[in-house]
């Protein structure tokens, strides 16, 4: 069994060993030391990151059977200086380690305040490389409640309450009041924070709430009957301030505004847009209008049928299909259009007092240019990649119209 020296001291970083086994793993060589400042990934914190005699270990886990610390390291750093027997150097990435650290302390606090505050427990952890959530089984959740957590989370934070940590036997544990109940048996690990918090916990921690830094929960999301939230701690807390805080000045100085005036100046530009939009909008189906008024003129009569054959040079999809509403409004008309982009759109169309199949029509088009598509029976699109036989494909379309007529 590897002893692992985080559970003494969080804070050592280098640490020698000697190598007790070599074992093959998926991603590479998995040494098994005596001792180890590498914290295995489990209860929802992440595996330590550093160095064996200078070899990147990549990852960090238990070995199921006996629970055995296994370091990961490339096979190519397979060599005398790895072998079983010897001594290696170990020195773990510390700006990751604190970093879990203030985050995993940091989940205590927060959890132990939505239990006092809401009666709210956690259910769920997850550290991750950017944030972290904890789910509590409790929803709805407002905006003045998560603020309440909050507060009270880093109120233990500017109190900088101790924080302890120390192996109880499995028989004292129902005399401690824990905020959840251990899932080990034998010797128990406790983190307590002095006159907060006291639960089971494998993980590392900082030795006094005000280590953990700022405590900011940044969104929440209802998930049934629970609410997963969202939150940073310390650096990542800081780092978060910061990049804020160049957004809102950078809007700041683009609307010349306060930092106080950006939700309104904000505010007044989606406002704005809007009219704009509507306006626009207001003025393409004018456009459209006059378009359709003006293809119906110029169309091609025949025995009582007015076909309209067109090829836009500009627009999309919704275009031709707004077109092709409008022209199939007038009495005894089809529309036959196409719009040559990256590639044919066809869209047909015809009035209400005509027997013929778009759908049909359009599927006999869309082989000229080496596509397909479908529709209904008054009103059908589709298109193909043989942008070059557009015209060809709509006189095809022409002709057999008018055949229906002979």
């Amino acid at each position: 069994m590897t002893q692992r020296l985080y559970y003494d001291d969080a804070y050592q970083q280098e640490f020698q060993a000697q190598v007790l086994e070599k074992v093959a793993v998926d991603d590479g060589l998995g040494l098994i030391l005596d001792k180890t400042c590498f914290y295995p990934t489990s209860g929802g914190q992440p595996h330590d990151q550093g160095t064996l005699n200078g070899i990147p270990v990549s990852e960090v886990f238990e070995r199921e059977d006996d629970g055995a610390v296994v370091h990961v390291v490339s096979d190519v750093a397979e060599g005398p200086t790895l072998e079983e027997g010897r001594t290696v150097h170990g020195q773990i990435d510390w700006e990751r380690r604190f970093d879990h650290m203030q985050q995993h302390t940091g989940q205590h606090i927060l959890s132990q305040a939505f239990l006092r505050l809401l009666d709210a427990e956690t259910v769920g952890f997850h550290l991750g490389a950017q944030t972290s959530t904890i789910d509590v089984d409790k929803a709805p959740l407002v905006t003045a409640q998560l603020d309440e957590v909050e507060n009270l989370a880093n109120a233990i934070v500017f109190a900088d309450r101790p924080v302890r940590t120390y192996f109880i036997e499995q028989d004292h544990a129902q005399d401690l009041t824990l905020r959840k109940q251990p899932k080990v048996t034998g010797a128990i690990r406790i983190v307590e924070i002095e006159g907060f918090d006291l639960s089971p916990c494998g993980g590392t921690h900082v030795k006094a709430a005000g280590e953990v830094g700022p405590i900011v929960i940044t969104r929440s999301e209802r998930r049934g009957a629970e609410t997963r939230v969202e939150f940073l701690c310390g650096r990542r807390a800081l780092a978060d301030y910061r990049r804020q805080r160049r957004i809102v000045g950078e809007l700041a100085n683009r609307f010349s505004v306060g930092d106080w005036g950006v939700v309104e100046a904000v505010n007044r530009l989606v406002e704005e847009a809007k009219r704009h939009r509507k306006e626009l909008n207001a003025a393409k189906d004018q456009l459209l209008d006059y378009e359709a008024a003006r293809l119906w003129a110029e169309a091609e009569e025949h025995d009582g049928l007015r076909i309209v054959k067109a090829i836009l040079s500009e627009g999309d999809g919704e275009t031709l299909k707004g077109l092709a509403r409008r022209l199939a409004k007038k009495e005894s008309c089809v529309a036959l259009l196409g719009l040559k982009s990256e590639k044919t759109l066809l869209v047909f169309a015809r009035s209400p007092d005509l027997p013929h199949d778009m759908s049909a029509l359009l599927k006999r088009t869309c082989q000229v240019v080496g596509g397909g598509g479908g529709g209904h029976p008054d009103m059908a699109q589709g298109g193909g990649l043989a942008g070059d036989r557009l015209e060809e494909a709509l006189e095809f379309a022409r002709k057999a119209l008018k055949e229906t007529y002979q």
